[in-house]
């Protein structure tokens, strides 16, 4: 058996297709399938999309929950009756969704099963498939760093595989390029859209510049972060000398993985991803989080329906 043949034998079920090479519409296809058979069958059917509930239409007013989004209370009812009431809202018949997709060079990187790359765009493939339908539509921003693409919010299935296959052949970016979370997000700020989803798709590494676009997004728009993360973002193991390569400035240095290395690289990496995650709150953003060594559907499905149960009030 070939090399290539046992790799891919090697590779666990739940796996994203390696999209790349000659096989790229094959793999484009199979995501796709995979995507829709396992949404389909774990969901059971139900309509449990990214955005359940909310909408812009005034509903029915409930008596508050802990983890309920403190901008849908309702003063009056709550003066009125003296207990913390928030106003549900009824869903818009049609929905905007914009994914904002980093493939800058630090996701052309991946020890697991896949690329952090792969992983961002089978999570595109899933948003397209958890908000298409009754007239939805889905646009897309991407920045590989030396170069971004706007793609125009459309409808139907022919447009969703079109975007996802323009994304997944954007030529990667040169080694020593660096990525711009910041500004592109500022591209979905201008010209001011009407109310909809904004999905982030990064690994977020680097500086915290995107907190304040995110912030101003989210006064209009619903707002879910996918953070992509590779086992050795966070973890370095014991491996001896190892060259460690920062890929959106080009620069390496030559260390030795010691115990006390080891333990404050771990210590920094869980303090970059607990401040993520902090900036993501307060943004009032849902955070997904999708590993390259975990199966990401069933993460996706396990948020999508924790989401769903903290609009309805139930506890997550």
């Amino acid at each position: 058996m070939s090399r290539d043949k046992s790799a891919e034998k090697e590779r666990p079920s739940w796996a994203p297709p390696v999209l790349r090479g000659v096989r790229m519409e094959a793999a484009l296809r199979m995501l796709e399938l995979d995507v829709r058979r396992r949404l389909d069958g774990l969901l059971q059917g139900n309509h449990l999309g990214l955005v359940p509930g909310p909408g812009t239409e005034p509903g029915e007013a409930r008596t508050y929950q802990p983890g309920d989004d403190v901008r849908r209370m309702d003063w009056a009812v709550t003066a009125r009756t003296t207990v913390p009431h928030i106003r549900e809202t009824v869903a818009d018949r049609e929905l905007e969704t914009w994914v904002a997709i980093d493939l800058s060079p630090s996701l052309d990187f991946g020890t697991a099963v896949c690329e952090k790359r792969d992983l961002a765009i089978a999570a595109t493939a899933a948003v397209a498939h958890l908000t298409r339908g009754g007239g939805n539509r889905i646009g897309a921003a991407v920045s590989t760093g030396a170069e971004n693409i706007r793609i125009p919010a459309r409808g139907g299935l022919a447009h969703a595989r079109g975007m996802i296959r323009k994304i997944a052949e954007m030529p990667r970016a040169e080694e020593g390029t660096r990525g711009d979370l910041a500004a592109l997000l500022e591209q979905l700020r201008r010209p001011p859209r009407r109310r909809g989803l904004i999905v982030v798709i990064s690994d977020f590494l680097g500086g915290m510049e995107w907190q304040r676009p995110l912030r101003a997004l989210s006064a209009r728009h619903d707002i879910v972060a996918v953070e992509i993360v590779d086992p050795r973002d966070v973890d370095l193991p014991e491996v001896g000398t190892v060259v460690l390569a920062d890929p959106e400035t080009g620069r390496q240095r030559e260390v030795t993985a010691s115990a006390l290395l080891r333990k404050e690289f771990n210590a920094a990496a869980a303090e970059h991803r607990a401040e993520v995650a902090a900036g993501l709150r307060r943004a009032g953003a849902g955070h997904l989080v999708l590993r390259t060594d975990s199966d990401w559907i069933a993460d996706t499905v396990r948020f999508v329906v924790a989401r769903k149960r903290r609009w309805s009030g139930g506890v997550a």
